[in-house]
């Protein structure tokens, strides 16, 4: 079988002020503070742990009684707050 050829690009050089003006939006991100992974991780637990307790004795806590389906909104969101933090962890 015949070997195909292979062809030479050329190397793209972009023009100055594109370089320039990309060079002034850049930023260094910074790493998250040590406190950040751990409250990620509680918030998530946390959000889990109050669906988990409202499902097998929701009926006898008081408050959750008087919560009512609200008690979804208090552990999906502290869940949905989490993974937020998640994304942008460093």
């Amino acid at each position: 079988m015949p070997k195909s050829k292979v062809r030479k690009k050329s190397v793209y050089t972009p023009p100055e002020d594109a370089l320039r003006a990309r060079g002034a939006q850049a930023k260094v991100l910074q790493p998250s503070p040590r406190w950040y992974a751990p409250l990620m991780v509680a918030l998530m637990l946390i959000g889990l742990l109050w669906i988990v307790v409202y499902y097998v004795a929701g009926d006898r806590i008081p408050f959750m009684v008087s919560l009512s389906a609200w008690n979804f909104a208090i552990g999906f969101g502290a869940m949905v707050a989490g993974l937020v933090m998640s994304m942008r962890w460093r």
